[in-house]
């Protein structure tokens, strides 16, 4: 299932009153075993709020659009980035400064969503996972062909593609799993490291449209 960013937003706009304050209990609820290195199921998350099993599903008729809904509160400032710079390094500079604190302060809550990914991946391969809707990611692909859109003109469609797939291998929590949990660098290295690697892309492929010309 994947939820999009404008469906989750006019759900909270059309939402007032005690349905406002139920669905939030269920988010902080939710984001708080999340916090905790917990993916948990609606069932879990309705335990924990001491609500009945069946109001939690009429906010989150599954475990999917429930993390995709805690995702979304946690990404918070980084979906409503976007920068007027007529520059792609200006726009990547400012994209990782946006998001990079934001993923490392909710950094157990984007690994319990990646595990959701993961394990519904192994349960698909294994041909168990039924009828669950999947869990399913994909705003760094909105905000990073965002930050190449200066460079339309300058370089080809496919290269420009190909710069926004390489950008995405330096953001989001993936960064911090290799650089913090495999390299054991602090919060403030790893996102060294990940904007340099941004400009360092951007400038291959601002160099490779130059030799092409």
């Amino acid at each position: 299932m994947n939820v999009s960013r404008q469906q989750n937003e006019t759900a909270r706009t059309a939402e007032r009153g005690p349905r406002a304050r139920m669905r939030k209990l269920m988010l902080v609820t939710a984001t708080r075993l999340m916090q905790s290195g917990i993916t948990p199921s609606v069932s879990e998350v309705a335990e924990a709020a001491e609500v009945s099993r069946a109001t939690a599903y009429r906010y989150f008729p599954s475990q999917a659009a429930l993390v995709h809904a805690v995702v979304d509160e946690a990404l918070g400032p980084i979906l409503d980035w976007s920068s007027d710079s007529p520059d792609a390094h200006t726009r990547v500079a400012e994209l990782l400064a946006t998001a990079m604190p934001r993923i490392d302060e909710f950094e157990a809550t984007f690994k319990a969503a990646l595990k959701l990914s993961l394990d519904q991946w192994a349960q698909r391969q294994a041909g168990t996972l039924g009828n669950e809707p999947l869990f399913t990611r994909g705003h760094r692909i909105d905000l990073l062909q965002h930050v190449t859109a200066p460079l339309n003109g300058t370089v080809a469609p496919e290269s420009r593609e190909r710069l926004a797939q390489a950008l995405s291998l330096v953001f989001g929590v993936e960064v911090l799993i290799v650089l913090k949990d495999i390299w054991g660098l602090t919060s403030e290295r790893a996102q060294s490291v990940a904007e340099w690697a941004a400009k360092a892309l951007v400038d291959a492929a601002v160099r490779e449209a130059g030799t092409e010309a």
